[in-house]
């Protein structure tokens, strides 16, 4: 009965979301009504001419997708080091790491942008309003976690296979990419699918760090508000659009997703 309950409560939001898509506009600026007096899929035609919503798609395909590959590539060989050696300030460094995700982001905000804008003024290279600056912004999310993950996920992946991939005349670098990351492939592929949904749907940086050129979708939604008129159906059917993306990833990868985060936290 409660199960049912939670379930009721949280496809409520989708129905209103999914219902007020495929209504007129003018059905859904007055009261809101549970069944559609008229079904229309006009706002999901409309809403790629209102907005630059290709644009939009197309930076946060690129900013997600750099900063997941960036943020799991950085994290294998990371986490591998701190699982498998031991070396001066290895306490120090996993202590740093989970200690930056003690603090609000918004604290981070400020020194970022003064950082990007000296950057820039120092040495031409574009950091503020481009999306290798969003990319570089998101890491420093995403990263931490991802490397406290896979450390402990690594170390649950037994040495002697390492000393059997050495035995066989693998370095390091071969024990990692053919024992380690096969073995930790459900790890792997939650970190990605957290590193993504970090980046997807962030709002405060990138609002901050883009232009018009570089917006991405999450602040790219705010163009069908005017001065005169909030396009509701036309918001709630780019909600539906963009969020296409994340659910199917996240379905498709549901088995790695779960066992990845059950054992590393278990074992």
């Amino acid at each position: 009965m409660f199960l049912t309950a939670l379930t009721g409560f949280v496809l409520l939001p989708v129905y209103v979301m999914l219902s007020s898509s495929l209504k007129p506009l003018s059905d859904v600026s007055g009261a809101f009504h549970w069944l559609p007096s008229e079904l229309t899929v006009r706002p999901y035609l409309d809403i790629w001419r209102t907005v630059p919503l290709v644009r939009y798609f197309t930076n946060s395909l690129i900013v997600a997708g750099s900063a997941t590959v960036c943020s799991v590539v950085i994290a294998v060989f990371a986490a591998y080091a701190v699982s498998r050696y031991r070396f001066r300030g290895k306490r120090l460094f996993t202590v740093t790491v989970l200690s930056t995700q003690m603090f609000p982001g918004i604290l981070f905000l400020l020194p970022l942008f003064l950082i990007y804008v000296n950057i820039g003024n120092a040495t031409g290279l574009a950091l503020y309003g481009s999306r290798g600056g969003l990319i570089l912004t998101y890491l420093t999310f995403s990263l931490p976690f991802s490397i406290w993950m896979l450390a402990g996920y690594f170390a649950s992946v037994p040495r002697e296979l390492d000393e059997a991939a050495y035995v066989d005349g693998c370095g390091a670098l071969g024990a990692l990419f053919r024992i380690v990351v096969p073995a930790a492939l459900p790890g792997i592929v939650a970190v990605a699918v957290y590193a993504f949904m970090t980046a997807w749907g962030e709002v405060l940086f990138a609002s901050v760090m883009t232009n018009d050129t570089t917006r991405t979708l999450s602040i790219g939604l705010q163009g069908y508000s005017t001065q005169n008129d909030v396009y509701w159906n036309q918001v709630m059917a780019a909600s539906l659009v963009v969020s296409v993306p994340v659910v199917a990833g996240f379905l498709l990868l549901q088995r790695y997703l779960v066992a990845g985060l059950t054992a590393g936290a278990v074992k």
